[in-house]
This record gives C-alpha cells, sequence and structure tokens, in this order.
C-alpha cells in the first residue's frame, strides 16, 4: 500500500538525506564505530544541512516547520542504511521540546542560533544512578545564593546520550524538597554550560549496543548557573517533562518500526546472495514464510506509526496512544530483527553485518522513554483498570 503520511516537500527531504548519508557517514561509519562514538566536527555539517534547524522558529534561524515527520524521515533514513547520527539525536528530538516551550524570548535569542548551527550541542540530564525512572526520587539539587544571582548545583546524572560532545546540558535538579501530597514538586530546569567549574564528564559508558552514541555520566561540585539559565518556573520542572513525553515516545516507535524494516532489507538481500546445498536461501520456504510473516508485522508497525504521526501533527497524540505506539512497535522490532538475523545464520553474529548491529542497537527501545511495562500501566490507566 502506498504511505500517504508523507508529501513531495518530505520526499524531496528523504532524497537529500539519503544522498548525505551515503556521502558523509556510511564510508566512515566503522571509524565511528571503533571510537565509540561521532566527530564532534560532523554535528558542524549536520548543522549546514539544515538537519539541526527544520523546526526552529524562522526569526532564529529555522526553517519554522512545526511537522514531527522530517525526524521520522531522519529515523528511517538512518536505519535503512544501518548507521546513526551518533548522540545527536536527543539534540533536536529531545531538548529542542523543551527550549521552545519554556525558554523566554532573551533565552531563545542567546541559545537557538547556536543550536541550529551545531555550534552549540545540548544533551538532557534527568537521569540518576540511583533512581532511574522514578524521577520524583532524584537527589540532585540547585540551591539559591544569597545574593539571588545564581544557583549552586550539586549531584551526579547517568546514561545521559550525547554527553560527552555536549556544550550545554538541560540539567533536572531540586529546587524544594517535596511535600507529603506531592513528591513530584520541587524539581526545575536548569540549562547548564558545560564549561561552568565544577562541571565534570566521568566515564563514557561502554554500552551493549548504540556504539557511535556518546552516553556519559555527569557530576556538579558547585556548579554556579546564572538564574537567567533557569528554563522555565522553579519547582514545575516535573510537568514540563511529562509535556514531552508522547513526542518521545512516538520518536522511539518510529526508530523502532524503521530498524525493523532495515532488518527485513538486509536479510532479504542475504538469502537471496548466500548458497547453501547448492541453492540460494531465499529459496527455501522456511526463509519465505519467515521473511512474509516479518513484513506483514512491519506493515502493521508502519499504520501505527503512520496514525501516530498524523495525530502528532494535528495535536492529538495523548499520552496512552503514544504509549501503545511504543510498545506494538518496539514488540514487533525485537520479534522481527531476532527472525532476521536468525536468516543471517552464523553471519548473523558478526559486527560486520549490519543485521548484528541492529540487533543490539534495538534492545534498548523497550527500555529508555519508558519501559515496556511502563507503557502497559499507561494504557492499562487509560482503559480504565
Amino acid at each position: 500500500m502506498r504511505r500517504t503520511v508523507y508529501n513531495e516537500d518530505h520526499e524531496a527531504f528523504r532524497d537529500t538525506l539519503r544522498s548525505f548519508i551515503e556521502a558523509e557517514v556510511v564510508p566512515v561509519y566503522d571509524e565511528w564505530l571503533a571510537a565509540g562514538q561521532a566527530p564532534r566536527e560532523f554535528y558542524y555539517k549536520l548543522g549546514e544541512l539544515g538537519i539541526f534547524g527544520i523546526e526552529v522558529p524562522e526569526e532564529f534561524g529555522g526553517a519554522g516547520e512545526e511537522s514531527f515527520k522530517y525526524q521520522a524521515i531522519i529515523s528511517e533514513e538512518c536505519a535503512r542504511a544501518g548507521v546513526s547520527f551518533g548522540g545527536s539525536g536527543v539534540h533536536v528530538a529531545l531538548c529542542l521540546p523543551y527550549l521552545k516551550a519554556y525558554a523566554t524570548e532573551d533565552q531563545k535569542k542567546r541559545w537557538l542560533p547556536d543550536f541550529v548551527s551545531g555550534t552549540t550541542m545540548y544533551a538532557i540530564a534527568m537521569t540518576e544512578p540511583g533512581t532511574g525512572s522514578d524521577l520524583a526520587g532524584m537527589k540532585t539539587t540547585a540551591k539559591l545564593s544569597a545574593d539571588g544571582s545564581h544557583y549552586v548545583l550539586n549531584g551526579a546524572k547517568t546514561f545521559i546520550t550525547g554527553g560527552v560532545h555536549a556544550d550545554r546540558v538541560i540539567v533536572c535538579a531540586r529546587t524544594a524538597a517535596p511535600t507529603p501530597e506531592d513528591r513530584r514538586f520541587g524539581i526545575s530546569l536548569f540549562v547548564v554550560d558545560t564549561t561552568s567549574e565544577g562541571y565534570a564528564v566521568g566515564r563514557k559508558l561502554d554500552k551493549l549496543g548504540l556504539r557511535t552514541s556518546d552516553t556519559a555520566e555527569l557530576s556538579f561540585t558547585d556548579v554556579k548557573v546564572p538564574v537567567e539559565d533557569l528554563l522555565g518556573e522553579e519547582n514545575k520542572g516535573f510537568a514540563y517533562l511529562g509535556q514531552n513525553l508522547p513526542q518521545e515516545r512516538l520518536g522511539i516507535a518510529v526508530g523502532a518500526y524503521a530498524q525493523a524494516a532495515a532488518a527485513i532489507r538486509f536479510a532479504k538481500e542475504y538469502v537471496q546472495d548466500r548458497t547453501v546445498f547448492g541453492k540460494t536461501v531465499a529459496s527455501f520456504q522456511n526463509t519465505k514464510f519467515e521473511l512474509a510473516a516479518c513484513q506483514a508485522e512491519v506493515d502493521a508497525a508502519e499504520a501505527v506509526c503512520d496514525r501516530a504521526l498524523e495525530a502528532h501533527d494535528a495535536g492529538e497524540l495523548s499520552a496512552a496512544e503514544a504509549a501503545s505506539a511504543k510498545l506494538f512497535c518496539t514488540e514487533v522490532a525485537s520479534r522481527v530483527i531476532d527472525r532476521c538475523l536468525q536468516l543471517h545464520g552464523g553471519y548473523g553474529y558478526m559486527n560486520e553485518y549490519p543485521i548484528a548491529r541492529l540487533y543490539a542497537d534495538n534492545r534498548v527501545n523497550r527500555i529508555y522513554g519508558g519501559t515496556s511495562e511502563v507503557m502497559k500501566m499507561i494504557i492499562a490507566k487509560n482503559m480504565g483498570l
């Protein structure tokens, strides 16, 4: 069936992006894998291409688009080629919504032009070593100085994607104690300059997958954050975090669908070339049945993603619908990628083959952005259960 979710402008963007990936990423991707991160200079190229500015208002140097579909195309094309853009994904997908929604006009003037160019890369720091998904339990604090000119930030964060290369990090910290009625109260957001004294990047974490994504531990020791860098209102950070979750989960759903579709492409190419017992692997009935079953699942995931993309662009994507899309698409991707790796036989376990890297990269989709179990809780609550 022909997809109707994208128009001619979207497809023109896809063509440009595909050519860029083939020229600038594919030839050097093995080097990125060996280094464990994309080079910082690559982000300047993304800035020049306009990737970072698609959804930034025109007055700050962006294209002024409101549609999330361009980000979906980036996910699809990266998956198709078996590559990623390193840790830069959070720069737009996770950080930009907070800057657009809660930054003052002065802050936007200070921050967004360099955001668009890639001169200033952003990450967001929520998770702490002892809290995981329980953000209300965070221990990082930000106390207002006696003269009211700055906050003093102390604490630690972990699993921070883009944390090695980041120039500014949106840090979630406690500015007040929780109340007995609301343990989520008292969290605020700060846009922290990573060159600040007392700010430190710890280990670059050694992950199972997403090897080109720089993920780090961060620590803050009496870091002075100017009051001008408070994002939004004090003590309302938890509510801000919740408002962006549907888009974050939609992005994970789309990425998972795209990975599953790519897995079928990789497997199809492999089984058509690979010969066993004098016949191509593709000629066996089991191969045909396995790939046909995978294709049916991916078709369903595509429909779920497309419906969610349309709802999001219309401002109608609910938290439960986003959770449902994430749950379904990530579970489909796990099954499809596993079956496609199986069709590769022993070679599917070799990292030189894209399917092996895809297998490792995909696993985190059922964890970050809210685990599959959390998604089920959200859906069940929406059902009145």
